[in-house]
């Protein structure tokens, strides 16, 4: 029989309260979110540092987006490539302003359904915006989060802050302070623990400067509820290049477990499994169906049930991928999930993960 491990989500933090470490570069300071530590936070995010801080999606990597060199020191915590654009977060509409030109009625109307919220608009970028925050392009990703936290820290900031997704470049993005630390520790100057995202996957990207927009990554809003607002709305498509250099996640490896990971459909699932464990390889499974069958009883198989909602899918993705990483499987086999409403944005993620490698389905 399969040895299966059933695998449940860490906590935050082993320790809710204050947690420092060193690792000979710079002390790492982990706060519960509480006000006090919000103007700890807001202190360093003026004087140049850097601070991770949840937000609705993910948690993010957080820098004055006006301050070049601060901008700088997030592409250098994260190992990320310069031309890799940044999402610039605002706390009030008034702000939009401030970073961008030519703001359209359709602007306002999707601000007006969707902001405070997980939805990046790509617009042309005024001349306050350093190239270095939108990676040498002429336009500029921004959002309004939903996530109390984050928009107070901007506020108490007093800027608009750059916040990429708080992980090491192409890793699964972390969605509690114990995964900012796995990648970040003695890199960044403050952690904000607020708990678990409640969304897990990042912002859907929209071009604005195309007719008809179009979605650049898609995310924790769904291309139908944009078709809503705008009607026609395109999806990236492969083919075009010059459109995903406006947008984080669309050009690079991204989202990338340690292990291999290979996405499979239901039908094939049993069979590759049992194909990888014959070949002696350690298997982690990432399955919405109940049950799995037997195999060669020397097999060790680590197993996550996925749950079937979308949303709560989409919650758990990163911390599955990164608790099988941490039970050291050889490959991570999931099962892929129907591309509609969030699905779409899950198996985005998925396949990134598992670019380069071959799928099976």
């Amino acid at each position: 029989m399969w040895c299966l491990l059933a695998l449940g989500q860490r906590n935050s933090t082993n320790d809710r309260g204050t947690l420092s470490r060193y690792n000979g570069l710079v002390r790492t300071a982990v706060l519960p979110a509480d006000e006090a530590a919000i103007e700890r936070a807001a202190r360093i995010i003026r004087a140049g540092g850097l601070v991770a801080f949840p937000t609705e999606t993910v948690y993010g990597l957080g820098a004055d987006a006006l301050n070049e060199s601060a901008v700088r020191k997030i592409f250098i915590a994260k190992e990320r490539p310069f031309d890799d654009p940044l999402i610039v977060h605002i706390a009030h509409i008034q702000q939009l302003a401030l970073l961008a030109r030519h703001i359209s009625q359709r602007v306002w109307d999707l601000t007006e359904r969707f902001w405070p919220g997980p939805l990046t608009l790509v617009l042309p970028k005024t001349d306050r915006v350093p190239s270095t925050t939108t990676g040498g392009l002429d336009t500029v990703a921004v959002r309004m989060p939903s996530h109390l936290l984050a928009r107070k820290l901007i506020e108490r900031s007093g800027c608009p802050i750059a916040a990429p997704s708080a992980n090491r470049f192409g890793r699964p993005s972390p969605t509690t302070a114990q995964h900012v630390l796995e990648d970040l520790d003695g890199r960044i100057d403050l952690v904000l623990d607020g708990g678990p995202t409640p969304i897990g996957v990042e912002s859907t990207v929209l071009d604005l400067t195309q007719d008809p927009p179009m979605i650049l990554r898609p995310g924790g809003v769904t291309l139908e509820a944009l078709q809503e607002i705008l009607g026609e709305v395109r999806l990236l498509s492969s083919s075009a290049s010059e459109a995903a250099k406006r947008s984080p996640g669309t050009r690079w490896r991204h989202y990338a477990p340690q292990a291999q990971l290979l996405l499979v459909e239901s039908a094939k699932l049993e069979q590759i499994v049992r194909e990888l464990l014959e070949d002696g390889k350690r298997v982690g499974v990432m399955v919405r169906q109940s049950h799995l069958p037997c195999s060669p009883p020397s097999s060790v198989l680590s197993v996550i049930h996925m749950p079937l909602d979308l949303s709560e899918y989409a919650r758990r993705l990163f911390a599955a991928l990164r608790e099988l990483d941490a039970h050291r499987v050889d490959v991570i086999v999931v099962e892929t999930v129907e591309e509609r409403g969030l699905g779409r944005a899950i198996m985005d993620r998925l396949r990134k993960a598992a670019q380069d490698e071959k799928s099976h389905q």
